[in-house]
């Protein structure tokens, strides 16, 4: 059976009409004749959708029951058996009730997917789950309700509904969104223009990106080479060297200049051994161009122009930045370059871009080798000039200097010699000398045009030019041997020694350090394998790249760690000379593996005793502190209940109070331990909106007696961007906890005042104060310092503030009261202008 087609409308905001154009699609399929149902629409009471309903063939639902409600969901059995053509699925994000078939919905789309029915569905944007901190930044508000991107990207079309801001406030407005009592409540909270229209800019980007893997798989399906300019890409040919930092920053301001630029580095190797590049400017590049929004490739190619062009056309890009090359001007007898190569074959499509830095011909350095091993290009430019060469030479001799002398004769071959040595080694010298020598004797030794030697000083002339030749041939190919090999040591010590100091500073992850080899010997995928037994099956830990081997049986290298592990590498056959630097690679990831295992033992460990250690705090405070007015309210009360004695009025009126004040006691300890708890476990969830300070600071003075605070809140500060709750249970902890500890009749100043972009409240006491070693310590969960008192608290209320007033992304802090004493400082951000961060609407997410 053929899998159903989905069809999503992506909605940049609740409201902008997502099921309103969900069912006008459906009219339109049913007129065609198209066997169309509800399966589940939710119209929120919005008349003009509810209207739209009329007329479409509606699946009952499933009604369940949970905590003594009733609820209604999509019933899955019931469209299955129905099998229509196109089912309507409502909000593909929501939550089911727990009981149902699925929990989410969207696993109920897939089920009718699977069964070949078409699904046509609604989702906004802010449900989407790779967004969820975009979105709570923009609005303050997590989304509970998440669906992932995948499942929609694997949507067969989607439709975006987008409305202007002032377009969807005037449709609140008009009351066709929510109901009336909400709708000032919504446009002055969660639909304010600047909240819509980051949301709405958000929806079009990633549709764009979606449209943009569309238009990537229709070229790669029809084979479409040119570049089609949909959107500015920017290619970055980085070398490995210093001036790569200088090209990325250059064509990152190229892409600002469009909306919705790229950028895309690209390192490319050949296919030889070690790559050229130091590795440690490739991490700093990579870093910089992931920091600046761009992306990192490495792509293999022994022809660096055409494996660029292929790579820029590859990705549809429009522009190549590259740098101004760093050889000398007598280098360029060699070739044009790689800048000149790609201007001149990127045709029209693309603009190339040379990019001057201050590495700009200085020369590249010692070349970093590839193996002990000339490359293919070197050998035979090697033999081209030992054959070809005197060849040329002896035409060019014979024509137009033909009375140099044996002597220079001899020496302008001795230098063809020479180069080809140089070029190819041994062998192309050899042959070199051999055919120069024949050239001698046959143009230039008398008689000419025959190889009789008639004078026996040219023979010996002849022999001692052989000898010389051969001689020189060896050093020179000697010579650029060594060279290349200290060249190669020279990288593999490199690589070597930046790869320890990352490994034992602890910067590289195993999947970093995977990344490494990859880079660093040009291959297409690496992974770890482990296995517990010689017969156990093979285990991924940790594998970067397409297409990883399973086992070390299915990849092209593989180097074992031990018995039971071993480095696999997809791509190619590596030569002998790069396994010696790929075994310490190896060694260095086993490391990384168990010290990321070992570690995370530790954490756990270091929870597990940060657990005991707060539930022996917890015991002790239970058993001690909790049972103090316990006793005295179970004293109190049973002084009352007393038959024995009969209790004056103000006896009783004593008694009374004692318990309340054992039961406020007990009411505070409990709060602050069921506060610690949310904080430990991070359920502590900050809803952030526009605040008065002078309306959270006196609400928090609630717990303290009338005249213990002087407080002096001005009505001219600014507004704080917080949770009005969790910063005034904050204040109250710190005021509790400094009336506790002033001097009788010393009242605690709460002041406050703004600072920057922050406004900090100040509550001052004039007690024993704090010294500067304890007043870190004094914040920390069950800490009291001093000689405070059994049963006034179990240490839990400084540590519960700076929880809270963290939450809310403020700080604070103790200082020395001048004259004696101790002050609390409280910072909290001020609101940024028209950017309120508010609660969503219960039925906004709808």
């Amino acid at each position: 059976m053929a899998r159903g087609k989905l069809r999503i409308y992506l909605g940049a905001a609740p409201g902008v009409g997502k099921t309103y154009a969900m069912l006008s699609e459906a009219h339109r399929r049913i007129e065609r004749g198209t066997d169309c149902v509800v399966a589940f629409v939710e119209h929120h009471h919005r008349p003009r959708t509810e209207v739209m309903l009329h007329g479409l063939e509606q699946v009952p639902r499933r009604e369940l029951e949970y905590r003594g409600a009733t609820f209604t969901e999509m019933d899955v059995d019931a469209v299955l058996r129905r099998a229509p053509a196109v089912a309507l699925v409502d909000e593909l994000a929501h939550t089911n009730v727990p009981g149902s078939r699925n929990a989410k919905r969207w696993q109920d789309v897939e089920e009718l997917l699977a069964a070949g029915v078409d699904v046509i569905s609604t989702v906004n944007i802010q449900h989407l789950e790779s967004l969820g901190d975009v979105v709570e930044s923009i609005t303050g508000v997590r989304q509970r309700e998440t669906v992932p991107d995948e499942v929609v990207r694997r949507a067969d079309q989607i439709e975006l509904v987008d409305m202007s801001p002032q377009a969807l406030r005037r449709r609140m407005a008009h009351g066709n969104i929510y109901k009336p009592d909400k709708v000032d409540a919504a446009l002055s909270n969660y639909f304010r223009p600047g909240n819509l229209t980051a949301l709405r800019e958000l929806a079009l980007l990633w549709v764009a990106d979606r449209v943009d893997a569309y238009l990537t798989e229709y070229r790669s399906e029809h084979r479409v080479s040119a570049i089609w300019g949909s959107r500015e890409r920017i290619v970055v040919g980085l070398t490995g060297g210093p001036e790569g930092g200088t090209l990325i920053r250059r064509a990152a301001r190229l892409a600002e200049k469009g909306a919705g630029g790229e950028v895309m580095a690209v390192y490319i190797s050949r296919s030889d051994g070690l790559t050229a590049a130091s590795p440690k400017e490739l991490a700093l590049q990579r870093t910089l161009v992931e920091d600046l929004g761009g992306t990192f490739h490495h792509v293999i190619g022994d022809d660096i122009p055409a494996a660029l062009l292929d790579f820029a056309r590859g990705v549809n890009a429009t522009q190549i930045v590259l740098g101004v090359s760093r050889r000398r001007s007598w280098q360029y007898v060699f070739g044009p370059g790689v800048g000149a190569t790609v201007a001149r074959e990127s045709g029209p499509d693309l603009d190339v871009h040379l990019i001057t830095h201050a590495e700009a011909g200085k020369g590249r350095g010692l070349p970093v080798a590839r193996g002990a091993r000339l490359g293919r290009t070197r050998v035979i430019s090697g033999w081209l000039t030992g054959v070809l060469g005197p060849l040329l030479l002896a035409w060019l001799l014979n024509s137009a200097l033909p009375d140099v002398g044996l002597a220079n004769d001899m020496l302008l071959f001795l230098s063809l010699t020479v180069a080809a040595a140089l070029l190819g080694g041994l062998l192309p010298a050899l042959a070199s000398a051999v055919v120069g020598s024949l050239l001698l004797n046959w143009f230039f030794t008398p008689p000419v045009h025959t190889l009789t030697i008639a004078d026996p000083q040219n023979i010996v002339a002849i022999v001692v030019f052989v000898g010389v030749a051969v001689a020189v041939a060896s050093v020179v190919d000697l010579a650029a041997r060594r060279t290349q090999q200290a060249a190669r040591l020279r990288a593999e010590s490199e690589i070597l020694s930046f790869l320890a100091g990352n490994v034992l500073r602890g910067e590289t992850g195993l999947e970093d350090l995977l990344e490494r080899v990859r880079e660093t010997f040009g291959m297409e995928s690496v992974a770890l394998l482990e296995r517990t037994a010689e017969t156990a099956p093979w285990t991924c830990a940790g594998s970067v790249g397409p297409r990883p081997a399973e086992t070390p049986d299915d990849a092209d290298v593989d180097v074992p760690v031990g018995d039971h592990m071993a480095l696999s590498l997809r791509g190619r056959v590596l030569p002998a000379a790069d396994r010696r630097v790929l075994a310490a690679f190896a060694v260095q990831a086993a490391v990384v593996l168990d010290r990321q295992r070992l570690k995370g033992e530790a954490d756990r460990a270091e929870e597990l005793a940060e657990g005991n250690r707060i539930r022996t705090a917890l015991l002790a405070a239970v058993s001690h502190d909790l049972r103090t007015p316990l006793a005295g309210i179970k004293a109190a009360v049973t002084s009352l209940r007393s038959d024995d004695v009969e209790w004056s009025e103000e006896d009783e009126a004593e008694l009374l109070e004692a318990i309340e004040e054992g039961a406020d006691r007990l009411d505070q300890l409990v709060g602050n331990l069921l506060d610690m708890s949310r904080l430990q476990t991070g359920t502590v969830t900050p809803v952030l909106r526009e605040t008065d300070l002078d309306e959270v600071v006196p609400m928090a003075l609630g717990g303290v007696p009338e005249d213990s605070v002087e407080l002096d809140i001005p009505e001219t500060l600014p507004m704080v961007q917080v949770d009005r709750g969790l910063l005034e249970r904050a204040v109250a902890n710190v005021v509790e906890n400094a009336v506790k500890h002033s001097p009788p009749g010393e009242k605690v100043l709460v002041s406050a005042s703004a600072l920057a972009d922050r406004v900090e409240v100040r509550i001052v006491d004039r007690g024993p104060g704090v010294p500067d070693e304890a007043k870190e310590r004094i914040f920390e969960p069950f800490q009291r310092y001093g000689d405070s008192p059994r049963g006034v608290g179990v240490g839990l209320g400084l540590a519960v503030a700076r929880g809270f007033t963290e939450a809310v992304r403020g700080t604070v802090h103790a200082e020395d009261t001048p004259g004696g004493g101790l002050t609390m400082v409280l910072s909290v951000p001020i609101a940024p202008e028209r950017q309120d961060q508010p609660a969503l609407p219960a039925t906004a997410g709808s």
